[in-house]
């Protein structure tokens, strides 16, 4: 029988982030084009949803890029490892400068863009947004996959800081 502890009196919505602090998320930075250009985000909340046909989710709120990225008929999910944190960072920031000329960075034929150092990069098209709250939850299918064959350890957020796995971490059990 498990024992469970009584929610305190603090509103749902602060324990909602104070639960999701202590979940560890992957990384990823999610590009698009938009009316003005190149726009990106850093997202914690991309999932897997379904392999046939290849589908992801995630959600983003508020912002110019949030608006561009939900509003895209085309995106990148950009799967990050633990040497692109700086990558992350500025991407995260919303006045910090994106798609600067010293960024490894280009165009893709289709339009979106695409950050080069990233180990995984998924081209999808948006399939469904859902308004959620202040939020929209979109999923998108992927079209195609770009891959670094380099084996970079996984870039993890916790507790509003980014950590890494070392190799011992990632094999539990």
């Amino acid at each position: 029988m498990s024992h469970h502890t009584p929610l305190p009196a603090e509103p749902v919505g602060e324990l909602f982030k104070s639960a999701f602090r202590s979940h560890p998320a992957g990384v990823a930075i999610i590009t698009a084009s938009g009316p003005e250009g190149a726009v990106g985000l850093t997202a914690s909340s991309v999932a897997s949803v379904a392999v046939d046909p290849p589908t992801l989710a995630f959600s983003v709120t508020g912002g110019r890029s949030a608006s561009h990225i939900a509003a895209a008929q085309t995106i990148v999910v950009h799967l990050l490892g633990a040497d692109q944190v700086d990558l992350v960072r500025t991407f995260a920031d919303p006045l910090a400068p994106r798609f600067t000329s010293d960024m490894d960075w280009e165009l893709l034929p289709t339009g979106e863009p695409l950050l080069r150092e990233a180990p995984w990069a998924l081209r999808c098209e948006i399939v469904h947004r859902a308004p959620l709250g202040g939020s929209v939850l979109l999923a998108a299918t992927v079209v195609d996959i770009r891959f670094s064959p380099a084996d970079s350890a996984p870039l993890v957020y916790h507790n509003r800081e980014f950590h890494t796995l070392s190799r011992s971490e990632q094999a539990v059990g």
